[in-house]
C-alpha cells in the first residue's frame, strides 16, 4: 500500500477548521440556513419529479438519481451569499488511506468556500420501508462516528429517502439501533427532522471535533406533499 502524499488542496489551505464555527462567522444561524435550502430543495423535487411518477419498486440508480436530482433544486434554492456552495458527489480526501485507494464520497456536500477541504456532508439511503435502517446505521456508526466522514465538521446529516411506512416508526429504529437519542429540531417543527449528538472517536494523531451532531432528515419519496419553510 503506497504512502499517501499530500493533495492540491491540502497544499493550498494547510489548516482546516471546524466547518460550523467557521459558517456562524457568517451568520449564527449557518447550519439552519444550509439545511432550510436542504427542506426547500425537497419541495422543490416532489413538485418537479416524486409528484410526476407512478413508482414501480423497479427503477434502477433510485438512490444516485434522487439524490442528482435534489441537489440540484438546492442549488437553485441558494441565493449566492452563503459562505459555502453545494455539490453531488464529492470526495473526502482527508480520509483516503493511500495513494491508490479511492477517498471517500459523499452523496452531496457542502464546501466552504473559503477553505474548499471543510466539508458539511450530507448521505442518502433509500428506506424501503419503516422498519429498513441497516445501511443507514451502517453510515452514521462506521463513519460519521468514526471521523471517516466530517472530519472537519462537527455536524453532518443523513437523508433518509423514506418509501413506505411512519416515519416515527422509522426514528425510533435509528434510535434503538445506533443507539443514540433523538430530538426535535425546533426550527422545522412540521419536518420529519430530528438530531442526535455524539462523542466521536478521533484518531490519535488528529484534532477533528469530537463532539459532532447528526441531523436525520426523512423525505417521503411515494405520496410526497410538500411543505413550504417560512
Amino acid at each position: 500500500m503506497g504512502r499517501r502524499g499530500r493533495t492540491i488542496l491540502e497544499q493550498r489551505w494547510k489548516n482546516p477548521d471546524d466547518f460550523v464555527r467557521l459558517a456562524r462567522e457568517w451568520n449564527l444561524d449557518a447550519i439552519t440556513v444550509l439545511i432550510k435550502l436542504v427542506w426547500q430543495g425537497y419541495d422543490l423535487l416532489v413538485i418537479d419529479v416524486l409528484s410526476k411518477i407512478n413508482f414501480n419498486g423497479e427503477e434502477e440508480q433510485i438512490e444516485r438519481s434522487i439524490t442528482q436530482s435534489l441537489e440540484l433544486r438546492i442549488r437553485r434554492v441558494m441565493t449566492g451569499d452563503e459562505p459555502f456552495d453545494v455539490q453531488h458527489e464529492v470526495y473526502e480526501f482527508e480520509s483516503s488511506q493511500s495513494a491508490q485507494a479511492q477517498p471517500p464520497q459523499y452523496d452531496i456536500a457542502f464546501i466552504l468556500r473559503a477553505n474548499e477541504r471543510i466539508i458539511w456532508p450530507l448521505e442518502a439511503k433509500v428506506l424501503i420501508s419503516d422498519g429498513a435502517v441497516a445501511e443507514y446505521i451502517k453510515e452514521i456508526n462506521g463513519n460519521f462516528l468514526t471521523c471517516r466522514y466530517a472530519p472537519f465538521s462537527s455536524e453532518g446529516g443523513m437523508l433518509g429517502y423514506l418509501f413506505s411506512g411512519d416515519p416515527s416508526k422509522t426514528f425510533s429504529k435509528i434510535e434503538a439501533k445506533v443507539p443514540c437519542t433523538l430530538s426535535h429540531h425546533p426550527d422545522f417543527p412540521n419536518r420529519d427532522h430530528k438530531t442526535s449528538d455524539h462523542n466521536r472517536i478521533v484518531p490519535s494523531d488528529k484534532q477533528y471535533p469530537a463532539e459532532f451532531r447528526c441531523h436525520h432528515l426523512l423525505l417521503k419519496i411515494i405520496s410526497s406533499v410538500a411543505t413550504t419553510v417560512a
